[in-house]
């Protein structure tokens, strides 16, 4: 246990937390990992693996089990296999400059979450593998990342006007009824219309553009879309790489267009949702199985 003290594990969060300080969309742990394996000086100890996770070195699975204390803390969110900091931890951050002092705070937390008591004894370094909510955390948090990547491997191997079925397809599920889908050729910046009623008599009418691309789209981007919308419209931007964050400032404060934007993530978690309801068709094109742990908390 003395191969890797509190400061130790505190100087690899605090690389961590540095990492992520200019990216508010995160960074995927394996990006993180591969960088403080270049650039941080690793003892042997650390350089070494675990001969129960012969396929990550000792300080790839200090840093994971360590992050549990910064996820209680509410200092770190870990979401489709993406590590994002929170206004909270980048107080901490500041707060605490002291590697060690940063890692035992997280960890006061981390017993504060796991007992409901303000006072208990201080969590024993990070290579102490033992704890069962831990093991089930980074067991979980192993299986999303690849499971994520998967998806995402898959979406990209997909066509632009596979992606813009599968929009259609989730309004269908979702209880739209779609009128119309771009065939392949110029849109005019429209992919899909549709509409709350059959016949397409009840406001509002639906207006629907899809990139696929690896880009964020840009405001600019965005502003085009919104030229095309008439007053009672609504119109849903879908980007599988994302938007800026101008973009999305200028989505939240509009008021003149009814407008909503839909990345991949969380065009994601509404196919999860509607799952049931999509047609085989749907379901051959973008298919998904459940995994279910064992939660005992």
């Amino acid at each position: 246990m003395a191969n890797v003290s509190r400061r130790r594990t505190g100087e690899f969060l605090k690389e961590v937390y540095k990492l992520l300080l200019d990216k508010p969309d995160g960074l995927p742990p394996k990006d993180i990992l591969n960088h403080i394996g270049k650039t941080m000086p690793l003892t042997e100890y650390e350089k070494g693996y675990y001969s129960s996770s012969p396929n990550d070195q000792r300080f790839e699975k200090i840093i994971r089990f360590a992050t549990v204390d910064l996820v209680k803390a509410g200092w770190l969110v870990k979401t489709k296999g993406v590590w994002i900091a929170t206004d909270l931890g980048k107080e901490a951050y500041k707060k605490y400059s002291d590697p060690e002092d940063f890692y035992k705070e997280a960890a006061r937390l981390y017993h504060i979450w796991k007992k409901g008591m303000p006072e208990k004894p201080e969590k024993t370094p990070a290579d102490d593998l033992t704890s069962e909510i831990e093991i089930k955390d980074f067991s979980i948090e192993k299986a999303e990342e690849t499971s994520w990547e998967q998806i995402k491997n898959h979406f990209q191997s997909m066509g632009p006007y596979e992606f813009q079925n599968l929009i259609g397809y989730l309004l269908t599920a979702m209880d739209y009824h779609v009128n119309w889908i771009s065939p392949p050729g110029k849109d005019k910046g429209i992919d899909i219309i549709a509409y709350n009623d059959p016949l397409g008599t009840k406001e509002p009418r639906i207006k629907v553009q899809v990139k696929h691309k690896d880009n964020p789209i840009t405001v600019g981007d965005l502003r085009s879309f919104m030229a095309t919308l008439g007053a009672s419209d609504v119109g849903i931007f879908v980007s599988s790489g994302g938007f800026t964050s101008d973009a999305k400032d200028e989505a939240r404060t509009k008021e003149s267009r009814r407008i909503t934007l839909l990345d991949l993530e969380q065009f994601y978690d509404l196919w999860v949702q509607y799952y049931d309801k999509l047609s085989q068709d749907a379901k051959q094109l973008f298919p998904l199985k459940p995994i279910y742990f064992l939660d005992l908390d």
